[in-house]
């Protein structure tokens, strides 16, 4: 069952439940106000008959006659007087007797003066008459069969009314469950036309909740389009820069096998090839860690970590395999360790702070980088700064680019991905970098947490 279907049905449902309840109210109400009436004609009718019998002395043949002959026509009226000693004075058709009255029923009337009930479909009332100091009892019953009939006809006005309401309720929910999905129709046909080789087609937008489901999709489109692009100029990437060391190994290894050559040549030989490598291995750690970096926040396992603690990590991995980088980090008496302690992730942030000493001490001649840590307003903040060659002006805006190399790639070497990685993972545990430099005096990159 589709959407349309589901509102037309359920639209339909809705309507029938409430027209119901609407109906059966007004049928109550119509059922309660015909047997309230009817009581009444019954209590008057009661006592016109005691007036005709006890104080206009109309004999009691005459008013069983008058009841006979109205009997054939009308639903008249049949009514018993009792005196005060519950004894029969007048009845309307003895042999009938309908109502059947008992002492205890008597003396229920004579005790609260008036009581009604329904027998067998025939309304019964029963009331206490005075008449010359002395009270009679008088009951009364009918059968109302002219208010029923008018029940009747009610109930089928509303019966074909409920149906035909139903139909037309139906057909007008169908009209507009379709109409209000056109949209959505449209929207459908033109996401059909979406696929990878066209991601820059956009869904028109509007103002409505449907407009609004168009804005979301673009901007998921855009997103979508963005890491394409990423990924592509990552792939392209990924094959160049292990081409170039891959070709230099083979290349190396096919020269060495090619004839004989002296200890010395093939030293040399195996000293390229294991720089290459390095290459290789450094790159394929970078794009590791540029991998795990770029998973949604919630498939990443947080704790508490202390900074201070991965800074250390990480300048022990690196000069483990760089003896001449120097790192200095400068902690202020007084930090407490709640100061300099966040939620994140250990192995992410050790890359980051790893890729920025690197940087610091890489692109220094006297290979130094100077750490600083402190708090700001409850806040870890960490500098990291060098003497080095610094960073044109220029290139600053663009130093977050992924794969970006400026003009000082002549002074090291680099694959154009580590300041890319270290602000993925500084966002990634909710933080700004910040950085400035100048040519000739060096560079600060700034973190806060």
């Amino acid at each position: 069952m589709n959407i349309q279907q589901r509102i037309t049905f359920l639209f339909t449902a809705v309507s029938a439940g409430i027209l119901a309840l609407f109906m059966a109210v007004v049928y109550f109400s119509a059922s309660q106000n015909r047997a309230n009436e009817f009581y009444n004609i019954l209590e008057k009718e009661a006592i016109t008959k005691a007036n005709l019998l006890l104080e206009t002395q109309l004999d009691a043949e005459t008013l069983q006659t008058i009841y006979k002959n109205n009997r054939e026509i009308l639903y008249e009226v049949e009514a018993a007087i009792y005196d005060d000693n519950m004894s029969l004075i007048y009845h309307d058709a003895v042999s009938i007797d309908f109502v059947k009255e008992t002492p205890e029923m008597l003396a229920e009337i004579l005790k609260k003066g008036k009581i009604q009930f329904v027998q067998k479909e025939w309304q019964v009332v029963g009331i206490v008459y005075n008449f010359d100091g002395k009270p009679f009892i008088v009951t009364a019953a009918a059968f109302d069969g002219y208010g029923f009939s008018k029940l009747k006809n009610l109930q089928t006005t509303m019966l074909l009314a409920f149906f035909s309401g139903l139909l037309l309720i139906f057909v007008t929910g169908k009209y507009f469950s379709k109409r209000s999905l056109i949209p959505l129709s449209k929207m459908s046909d033109e996401a059909k036309k979406i696929s990878a080789s066209n991601l820059d087609l956009r869904l028109k937008e509007g103002n409505d909740e449907i407009g609004l489901l168009a804005t979301t999709f673009n901007a998921m489109l855009k997103r979508l389009e963005s890491s394409f692009e990423s990924q592509k100029q990552f792939v392209s990437y990924l094959a160049h820069e292990f081409r170039t060391p891959l070709a230099i190994i083979i290349g190396e290894i096919e020269l060495s096998l090619s004839k004989e050559r002296s200890v010395a040549d093939y030293k040399t030989t195996l000293q390229t090839i294991l720089d290459d490598s390095k290459k290789i291995a450094k790159l394929s750690e970078n794009f590791l860690d540029l991998a795990k970096a770029g998973y949604d926040k919630s498939e990443v396992k947080f704790k508490a970590v202390r900074l201070d603690e991965c800074l250390i990590e990480a300048s022990h991995k690196l000069q483990k395999n760089h003896p001449d980088f120097r790192v200095e980090m400068d902690v202020p008496e007084g930090l407490e360790e709640e100061m300099i302690t966040i939620q994140g992730n250990e192995y992410l942030l050790s890359a980051a702070f790893k890729n920025l000493i690197e940087n610091a001490c890489k692109f220094s001649e006297n290979k130094y980088c100077l750490i600083k840590i402190c708090s700001k307003n409850s806040r870890p903040t960490l500098t990291f700064t060098d003497q080095g060659i610094g960073i044109p002006e220029a290139d600053l805006p663009k130093i977050f680019s992924p794969f970006f190399r400026g003009n000082n790639t002549l002074f090291a070497e680099g694959s154009g991905i580590g300041l890319f990685l270290v602000e993925k993972i500084i966002l990634l545990h909710n933080g700004k970098t910040h950085v400035s430099s100048e040519i000739e005096k060096g560079t600060t990159v700034t973190l806060e947490f």
